[in-house]
């Protein structure tokens, strides 16, 4: 009997040995798989990182461009009022400008401007 508990023991002792030497396998299967997973993370978080900061060097220049763009298009073609500011007293330049006629137009062109403007701008407009 001492034989066969003394076998039983080691058998213990030897499934016990294996199944830590298994585990501590997984163990460093897992700590590799982290390792390669932070790795990634960490790679992918700087290649983010340095187009952002590519895009941010290429939007200084295209913002430029592009402010110069929109100051080329004059307003007043967008537009057929005109968005200004207005002078203590208005002079005839902008009230050529308001009216949209050129400041050396007639009194007839400047009364059919007048008119148009102020049947746009008519409360009673459209209404019947």
């Amino acid at each position: 009997m001492e034989g066969a508990a003394a076998s039983s023991e080691g058998l213990r002792y030897a499934e016990y040995a294996r199944g830590h030497a298994g585990s501590g396998k997984g163990q460093a299967e897992l700590d590799r798989g982290l390792a390669q997973t932070m790795i990634a993370v960490g790679l992918g978080v700087a290649t983010v990182a340095f187009a952002g900061r590519y895009a941010f060097h290429l939007w200084k220049p295209l913002e430029q461009a592009v402010t110069e763009t929109a100051k080329r298009i004059s307003t007043p073609s967008l537009s057929l009022y005109y968005k200004g500011g207005f002078e203590q007293k208005m002079s005839r330049r902008e009230a050529s400008l308001i009216l949209g006629v050129s400041p050396s137009a007639g009194k007839a062109k400047i009364r059919t401007a007048h008119r148009r403007i102020m049947i746009l701008n008519h409360p009673d407009k459209g209404k019947s």
